[in-house]
Order: structure tokens, then C-alpha cells, then sequence
């Protein structure tokens, strides 16, 4: 449950983007910093996350995260301005950045291993759902109620996370002595929030600006110097050696890519049906409803199955119909019919309910338990690294995609053509019909043709976009084989012949002897 709200409540607040920035009347670049701040603050906690738990227990640790959060989902509902709702969101992201960690960290503790992919599969429902809901409950919100709203409907969920918690859960074992990494803590910061800040920002800025460049070689430095000190340093905030764990890397890299994958349906979709069809935010989510609910269904279904036909089996059928589900959106027209759309996508949904988890939850079983609190950070830092950057890559690509095509098609269909002309000319004689000046009326019909030539070149270029998102789902088919288990060789059974009765003997075929065939003198028993 808290899981489920701290990782709802971004895709809500994305969703209410536009409606904030005309409500503070700010632009759309100084808005953004409500998402920005909070994934920024976030990412950068995650890190610490391992420490916190071995030092404080995880219970407790959990328990504040979701005090904390909340407390911040109510403060953002009551901002008066930008810059306030931008500093509550940087506290909320600060607070809530421990819950999906260490409450991935409590499950692997307390259920029992053979139990893990179910127990995960429910828990996937809570981390992989609420990102795909959030546009149908957020466009809901904003168009019928107020934007405050999209924050007030954390605090009764989280309210009851933090009872349930308390209530429910074991404090964790503690480790009183263990010391906290200065270097690694503020090099993990420096690292992380600058490289999510020039992932996230580069599209506005421009990749080739100062302040992108700038922030990849502050990343880039932080980075090295990360790994000097975490792989130098006794007790590192950071257990980098847990990626010697071949399972454990294998997992967290095909997580991340499968992440990429997924964000090509979950980011580009919405802009797809709301700038090229003209859907509203509310529309355009309860079209993507049925994809949630695919996915929602099956995850739980997804760790039954995986102990059922085996891991590798699962996840490849999972991960190719993924990849040839996104490579068909590449299809994508103006007119494409929503029925289409939706069945794919439902289809789309169900694969990555049936590969997520379990991908996920192999890799941390290879962990001894008493290593679970390092590796839970790595595998969700990693996994938000990925998924921004996935989006930073797909936006570059459709931004760069649209120029092309439209700039192809205005090669192709010259102000100079029959075909342009006639329509010019059809336009501008239904303007000046309704009373407007002949200039007026050609500029008019002039821009119409351009916006027609631009919502086409958008399409193609968001067609163009899926094909790239379906190739991380390809990429992952045969990384799966190296999370194959070996086989252990069977041992063969002994067989131990019975003494003679009345003596208190024992054959030699007990001590690894030979047993007697039919037809041959068993060997002389041995007294004990």
C-alpha cells in the first residue's frame, strides 16, 4: 500500500502539469519542477537506504518514510504558490524516496524464498500498476474536481500504510556500531542528481548547451570518484561487489532495459492520443485503462507461473510478445482505431505483468538475506536511472523524428502544387463566406495546411519511436539465458542392506560397499 501511493502519486502530479502551470500562471519549464524535484530528491535518497535499515531497523525506517511522505502529499495540497508546491514535492521525494527500497528490502526478509514470486508478483501490482493508472485517475481529477485534490488523496492511503505498518510489521535486527559513508553519501548525490537532472532536462536545454554538458561531467567525475571510494572503503554505502553476483547483475540490467521498453507505451501513448486525436487527458486514460488492468491481473499470477514452467520459459514469451507488441505501434497513423490500440496495448500489458517480477525477484533471491538491504538500493536506483533515461532518449529521438518527416513532407507538398493550391484555395473561400478579409482568410487556410503537415510529421515521428522502444525488449531475450539455474548433479541413492536378524550388525554396503546381486555371496558382515 505504500508502495502503491508513493509511485501513484508522481504519474498523478505529471498528468496535472498544464493545469498548474495555468493555474500559478508560470511556464511549462518552471512547473516542471514539480515532477523534476520530486524524482530528483527521490533518486538521490535511495542509496542511503541500506545504511538507514542496518542502522535503524527497517520497520522504523519505513514506518517515518510514509509519516514523512504523507505529511508531504498534505502540505503540496495546501501550496499557495509554484515555488511552495515545488518545495513540498522536493520534501515529499525526500521523505517517500525510502518506501519502494526498503519495502522491496521487508518482503524478501519476511516471506519464505519458495514464496518470494508470488509475494513479488502482488507487490509488482502496487510498483508497476500505479505508474499505468495515474493518467485515468489524475485526467478524472483534474477535470472535475480541483488539482489539490491529486495531493489529498494520498493522505487517508498513506494514513492507513503507516497503521498497517506499525501494526503489522517485525523491527529488523540493528547494527548499532555501523558507521555512515561521508564521501560515498555526498558522491552518490552529486552523481545521481546531476545525471538525472542532464537526462531529464536535455531535451529543454538542448544536449549540446553548457548546462547539459556540464552536469554529464560533474556525473561523470562523481561517478569514477564513486567507485574509487565505495570499492576502496570497509563498509561502502553502496556493495558494488554485489554486482560479482552474475544472477543479481544479470537481473537488475534486463529490469532496467524491460523499463525502457515499457516506458515507450507508457510516455508516448498519452502524447499520441492527446496531440494527434485530439483526445482529452480523461479520455485518453480510460483508453488506457484496460492496459493497467491486464497488467494488474497478472502479475500476480506471473510468480506462480515462473515456479510452475520455470523462469526462462516465462520471460522469454513474455519478453518477445512485449517486443513484437511495441514494434507494431510503429504502425501508428493519424486515424489508427482505438480498438486496435486497445488490444494491443492490453496484450502489451499482460506480457510485461508476466516478465517484470519475476526478472526482478530471481535476481534478489540470489542474495543472501543478510545482504538484501545493499542490494534492494542498487536494483530500484538502477531501475529509475533506466526509466529516465529511457524517456530522455525516446523524446530526443520523436523531437528529432518530427523535424525530419516534417520537413520531408513539405519537400513533397510545395505551396506550389495543384493539390496544395485547390485546398488553399477551398479553405480561404469558406473563411471569406463567413466575413473575413481575403488576406486574413489565406493566411488562415495557409496555417491549417502547415498544422495538418505537422500533426502528420508528429505521428510518423512517434511511429518511428516505438520501433526504438521495442529493441531493449529484443536485447533482453538472450540475457535471460544467463539467469538459467544449473543443474545439480543427482546423487545416487545408497541402498543399505539389513543386518541379520538377532545380531546387532551392519554390512559393509553401509560403509559404501558393494550390495550382492543375485547370484553372489554378499560380503561377511562387520560387528559394530
Amino acid at each position: 500500500m505504500a508502495t502503491f501511493v508513493s509511485v501513484l502519486s508522481s504519474s498523478l502530479a505529471n498528468v496535472a502539469l498544464p493545469k498548474l502551470a495555468t493555474v500559478f500562471g508560470v511556464p511549462t519549464t518552471t512547473i516542471q519542477w514539480v515532477s523534476t524535484g520530486f524524482m530528483l530528491a527521490s533518486a538521490v535518497v535511495i542509496p542511503m537506504s541500506g545504511f538507514l535499515v542496518g542502522r535503524f531497523g527497517s520497520k522504523r525506517l519505513l514506518l517515518l518514510s510514509v509519516i514523512g511522505f504523507t505529511i508531504g502529499s498534505l502540505l503540496c495540497g495546501f501550496a499557495w504558490n509554484d515555488s511552495s508546491l515545488i518545495a513540498f514535492r522536493i520534501f515529499q521525494g525526500l521523505a517517500g524516496g525510502f518506501i519502494m527500497p526498503v519495502g522491496m528490502a521487508v518482503m524478501y526478509t519476511i516471506v519464505p524464498r519458495e514464496q518470494i514470486g508470488s509475494a513479488m508478483g502482488v507487490w509488482g501490482v502496487a510498483a508497476m500498476v500505479a505508474p499505468a493508472l495515474g493518467p485515468t485517475l489524475g485526467g478524472y481529477i483534474v477535470e472535475y474536481f480541483s488539482w489539490r485534490l491529486l495531493f489529498f488523496v494520498n493522505v487517508p492511503i498513506g494514513v492507513l500504510a503507516a497503521i498497517l505498518c506499525f501494526a503489522l510489521l517485525k523491527e529488523s535486527p540493528t547494527n548499532k556500531n555501523l558507521k555512515f559513508d561521508i564521501p560515498g553519501a555526498i558522491l552518490s548525490i552529486v552523481f545521481f542528481g546531476s545525471l538525472l537532472l542532464a537526462l531529464s532536462k536535455g531535451q529543454t536545454e538542448g544536449w549540446g548547451s553548457l548546462f547539459i554538458v556540464t552536469l554529464f561531467y560533474i556525473a561523470g567525475t562523481s561517478f569514477a570518484l564513486l567507485l574509487w571510494v565505495e570499492l576502496t572503503k570497509k563498509g561502502p554505502l553502496l556493495d558494488l561487489s554485489l554486482f560479482k553476483n552474475v544472477r543479481f547483475s544479470s537481473s537488475t540490467l534486463i529490469s532496467g532495459l524491460l523499463m525502457m521498453a515499457m516506458m515507450g507505451g507508457t510516455y508516448l501513448m498519452p502524447i499520441y492520443l492527446q496531440n494527434a486525436q485530439g483526445m482529452t487527458a480523461l479520455d485518453s486514460g480510460i483508453l488506457l485503462l484496460p492496459q493497467s488492468v491486464a497488467m494488474a491481473l497478472m502479475m500476480p499470477l506471473s510468480g506462480k507461473l515462473a515456479q510452475k514452467f520455470g523462469l526462462v520459459p516465462l520471460a522469454l514469451i513474455g519478453l518477445s510478445v512485449l517486443g513484437v507488441t511495441t514494434y507494431e505501434l510503429h504502425r501508428l497513423a493519424g486515424d489508427t482505431s482505438h480498438l486496435w490500440i486497445n488490444v494491443l496495448l492490453t496484450i502489451r500489458g499482460t506480457a510485461i505483468g508476466m516478465c517484470m517480477m519475476p526478472i526482478t525477484s530471481s535476481g534478489l533471491a540470489s542474495i543472501p538475506k543478510q545482504h538484501i538491504n545493499d542490494a534492494s538500493p542498487l536494483s530500484n536506483v538502477f531501475r529509475q536511472v533506466m526509466s529516465t533515461m529511457g524517456i530522455a532518449i525516446l523524446t530526443s529521438i520523436m523531437s528529432s523524428r518530427q523535424t525530419f518527416h516534417y520537413t520531408r513532407i513539405a519537400e513533397n507538398v510545395p505551396s506550389t502544387s495543384e493539390p496544395a493550391t485547390q485546398l488553399i484555395s477551398q479553405l480561404t473561400g469558406l473563411l471569406a463566406q463567413g466575413g473575413v478579409d481575403t488576406a486574413t482568410a489565406t493566411g488562415s487556410a495557409t496555417s491549417t495546411i502547415a498544422g495538418l503537415m505537422a500533426k502528420e510529421a508528429l505521428v510518423r515521428g512517434i511511429a518511428d519511436t516505438f520501433f526504438v522502444s521495442s529493441i531493449p525488449a529484443f536485447i533482453c531475450i538472450p540475457l535471460m539465458f544467463l539467469l538459467m539455474e544449473k543443474k545439480k548433479p543427482k546423487e545416487q541413492p545408497v541402498e543399505q542392506a539389513k543386518p541379520a536378524p538377532g545380531t546387532g550388525t551392519a554390512s559393509v554396503e553401509s560403509q559404501g560397499g558393494p550390495a550382492a546381486g543375485p547370484g553372489m555371496k554378499g560380503p561377511e558382515p562387520v560387528k559394530v
